[in-house]
């Protein structure tokens, strides 16, 4: 067997996160015989300067839609800002077709918000801080 040199790193450059990406878009092309992921942002914006102030990411691939990353500064929150935004969120992923969406949060960040708009709990696991866990949650999109 040949050797092949392991390098472990903390930073991930374009080309392979790239090469990493597109090897697994294509197994899975090839797998499941579907092309479909896509990302999807919602940001907020200043009105007057057009600096980003806060914002969601995610993707839709293979009929699920993931969010990956939600933020809003302190000054925002509260506002119903959020709540429009993951709104807006899910229903892009019903317009993708997205049967289900899935994400994780923080147990001090923000699983009751979730909860609030119909997210479930499927999976909790212990972390930093002390008594902290991260907390999976999905919701079903489409419903037969």
């Amino acid at each position: 067997m040949e050797k092949y040199q392991l390098q472990m790193t903390d930073i991930i450059d374009e080309e392979t996160r790239n090469i990493i990406g597109e090897g697994l878009d294509e197994f899975n092309v090839d797998t499941a015989g579907l092309q479909d992921r896509q990302a999807l942002a919602i940001v907020v914006k200043d009105p007057e300067t057009g600096k980003v102030l806060g914002g969601m990411l995610g993707r839709s691939s293979l009929g699920l839609l993931f969010l990956e990353l939600f933020y809003l500064p302190e000054e925002l929150r509260g506002s119903g800002l959020g709540s429009e935004m993951l709104r807006q969120f899910e229903q892009e992923g019903i317009r993708r077709g997205c049967s289900a969406a899935v994400l994780y949060t923080l147990s001090f960040q923000a699983p009751d918000f979730y909860a609030k708009y119909g997210w479930k709990r499927f999976g909790e696991v212990p972390c930093l801080p002390a008594g902290s866990s991260r907390v999976f949650m999905s919701k079903l999109l489409i419903t037969q």
